[in-house]
């Protein structure tokens, strides 16, 4: 197994560059990232093998999909965490999803108190939800996103796929 965590670390690391510089993580490096996932275990572990890869690329596409939809990670992260399941399988990926969501949100609240705009912020906010609950037309929680905070989501998902490995290697 230690081949699957040396592969999906490299493929790591280029997506970390490429967020960092770009904010896109592309198609050129997401693809054969899990294509090389699932025939890394299709040759070492035959259908078994697959379906384990098959399985943890459905789980990391299936959560991260969600997570697009409501407007918090971009296509490039959804595709990312679809390779992530592809070399390390459904636990893993799910694992890494939850710490990196935790460490989002995390770096985000640093940036807000950095920023001083938590006050700010938090007003924006329970307007938006009041307005939601109320049914006020003009007023969403998908309003405004031009005001979302943004950040490469990569500097989050380094240390939640790190906090992954370290819970399930205990």
């Amino acid at each position: 197994m230690g081949i699957m965590y040396i592969g999906c670390a490299v493929f790591l690391a280029a997506a970390l560059v490429t967020d960092l510089r770009s904010m896109k993580i592309p198609n050129k490096l997401t693809l054969p990232a899990v294509l090389s996932g699932l025939a890394v275990h299709g040759v070492s572990g035959g259908w078994e093998g697959l379906l384990f890869a098959c399985a943890g690329l459905g789980t990391g596409f299936g959560l991260l999909l969600v997570m697009y939809w409501m407007g918090a990670v971009g296509a490039g992260d959804v595709k990312l965490f679809a390779g992530i399941g592809a070399w390390l399988g459904s636990v893993f990926v799910l694992q890494s999803a939850v710490y990196s969501v935790l460490f989002a949100g995390l770096i985000g609240l640093m940036i807000v108190l950095w920023k001083r705009e938590a006050l700010l912020r938090l007003r924006r906010m329970l307007f938006s939800i009041g307005g939601f609950l109320l049914f006020r037309s003009g007023s969403s929680l998908l309003a405004g996103r031009e005001s979302q905070m943004r950040f490469p989501f990569m500097v989050a998902v380094i240390p939640g796929v790190i906090s992954a490995y370290v819970y399930l290697s205990i």
